[in-house]
C-alpha cells in the first residue's frame, strides 16, 4: 500500500531547519504501514532533507559550514542571469539533497537515538515550504510488532 500526504512550514531562508521527525511519525501512523519505508522529499531546488541531530548547537554547527562553502555573498552564474541572487541556496541544496527515506519498523520510523528528519531551507527570504511524504509497505497487523 501507499499514502502520501504534505508538510508546510514557514521558514526563515538561509539553512534554517526545522525538525520534522514528529511530523513524519504521525503520517507513517495515519497510514497504518507496520512494515515498509518512508521518503520525505522537499518540493523545491532551494530546500534539503537530512538526518541531523536537532540540537542548537549543531544546527548553528550546519549553518556555519554551508556558509564557509558556499557563502550568502558568493557570485554565482544563476545569480548573474536571474537577478535573484540565490545561486548558493541552490548549490547547499543540491549537495545535501531533496531527500531521505527511512525504514519503518513496526509502525515506527527507524532513527537513531540523536537522529531527527529535518528540512534545511536554504533559500534568501523566507518562503512557505511544502514537504511531500510518502509511506510504502504493508499495512500493520493490530497488536503485531
Amino acid at each position: 500500500m501507499f499514502h502520501g500526504e504534505y508538510v508546510t512550514r514557514h521558514t526563515r531562508g538561509f539553512s534554517d531547519v526545522h525538525d520534522l521527525t514528529n511530523d513524519i511519525q504521525a503520517i507513517v501512523e495515519r497510514a497504518g504501514v507496520g512494515e515498509g519505508s518512508v521518503t520525505v522529499f522537499a518540493v523545491g531546488s532551494t530546500a534539503s532533507i537530512t538526518t541531523l541531530e536537532f540540537e542548537p548547537a549543531l544546527v548553528r554547527d550546519l549553518a556555519e559550514a554551508l556558509e564557509q562553502l558556499w557563502p550568502r555573498t558568493m557570485r554565482s552564474h544563476h545569480s548573474q542571469t536571474w537577478g535573484d541572487d540565490n545561486g548558493f541556496s541552490h548549490l547547499r541544496a543540491s549537495i545535501l539533497g531533496p531527500s531521505v527515506v527511512v525504514p519503518v519498523h513496526g509502525g515506527e520510523i527507524v532513527l537513531g537515538t540523536w537522529q531527527q528528519i529535518v528540512l534545511v531551507d536554504h533559500d534568501n527570504r523566507p518562503r512557505e515550504r511544502r514537504i511531500f511524504v510518502q509511506v510504502a509497505g504493508d499495512a500493520q497487523t493490530p497488536g503485531a510488532v
